[in-house]
């Protein structure tokens, strides 16, 4: 399995590879022809969002554990919304809670990240079209959810969708364990069985209402297990394969 990274070296992103510890820039385009090049050595550098998608689409109440914790019925077709690119932010970026706002959630997700241009794609077919996996904290402002009933302003402010840390390419989303901690603690621990839609199932449904673009990101839903955060939090989410996605929460 290869993970790739996005890394900032003077001011400027550049893709690398990783791949049984041994680290190569990325020579190509990343969603054409490309290969492994010189060797690299990633220490001290900032690593950046994987992908800088044209559009977020996140799927809410994909856990059946998680519908019963919000107290919803368990939907009959994915329930999809979106969230802005202005949104993301990378591994130790910080999370800004808005001034005045009220109880502001983590939910760990699986992110599919889209490889080639996707337009009424059928599940038998969709794993052609998935470049790889990644972490998503689909952050969310709870009181602005209910009382908007519609997620756009509760889901869409700045740094509210941090991706990362890397783009695990060939992974099997079959059975990955999902999870996320606060401050050490573990909140959520769950497995992509659990998923009510299953990945390939999403990409259908999403590819059939919308064209997905090569570095899209699918946010495929949370386990049960959210909870709020605060300023001075340090939240972790962890996908089987990927990594730990770890972001600081502050004060706006």
């Amino acid at each position: 399995m290869t993970r790739v990274y996005r890394i900032e070296i003077d001011g400027r992103a550049q893709l690398v590879i990783e791949r049984d510890g041994a680290w190569r820039q990325l020579d190509g385009d990343l969603f054409g022809e490309h290969r492994a090049g010189d060797a690299f050595e990633p220490d001290g550098l900032r690593v950046l969002p994987p992908v800088t998608p044209s559009k977020i689409v996140a799927v809410g109440l994909n856990y059946r554990d998680h519908a019963k914790e919000m107290g919803k019925a368990l939907p009959k077709e994915p329930l999809i919304f979106l969230k802005p690119p202005s949104a993301v932010i990378g591994p130790e970026a910080s999370i800004v809670i808005p001034p005045g706002a009220g109880r502001v959630d983590y939910e760990a997700e699986v992110g599919i990240v889209i490889g080639r241009t996707a337009r009424n794609v059928r599940a038998a077919e969709a794993r052609d079209y998935v470049l790889g996996l990644t972490c998503v904290n689909d952050v969310t402002d709870r009181g602005l959810q209910k009382r908007d009933v519609q997620y756009t302003r509760a889901k869409g402010f700045d740094t509210f969708a941090p991706v990362g840390p890397a783009i695990a390419v060939g992974l099997d989303w079959t059975g990955l364990a999902v999870g996320s901690t606060v401050n050490g603690d573990t909140r959520q621990a769950s497995s992509t069985r659990e998923m009510i839609f299953p990945p390939e199932r999403v990409v259908e449904f999403v590819s059939h209402v919308m064209t997905l673009l090569p570095g899209d990101v699918i946010a495929t839903g949370t386990p049960p297990g959210v909870g709020p955060l605060a300023p001075g939090d340090r939240v972790a989410i962890s996908v089987e394969g990927v990594g730990e996605l770890v972001n600081d929460v502050v004060a706006g």
